[in-house]
């Protein structure tokens, strides 16, 4: 969630889930929540695009899951 609200503008889930959706990712809006909340896993292909929609690798993501 820190990534995602650091974002110019402080992108919503409903603004990353477009943009992922953009990227040809079809992940909507619960679906961020529950990724952010740890209650839903995250596939190899959503890790990455998550990282690229983010900015970041996708190192990086893994290691703001084990703060």
């Amino acid at each position: 969630m820190e990534l995602r609200v650091a974002l110019p503008g402080r992108v919503s889930q409903r603004k990353l889930a477009d943009k992922l959706q953009l990227m040809g990712l079809d992940l909507g809006k619960n679906a961020i929540q529950q990724i952010e909340s740890g209650q839903r896993f995250v596939t190899d292909i959503e890790l990455k695009a998550l990282a690229q929609a983010l900015g970041v690798t996708a190192d990086e993501l893994l290691r703001e899951e084990d703060k």
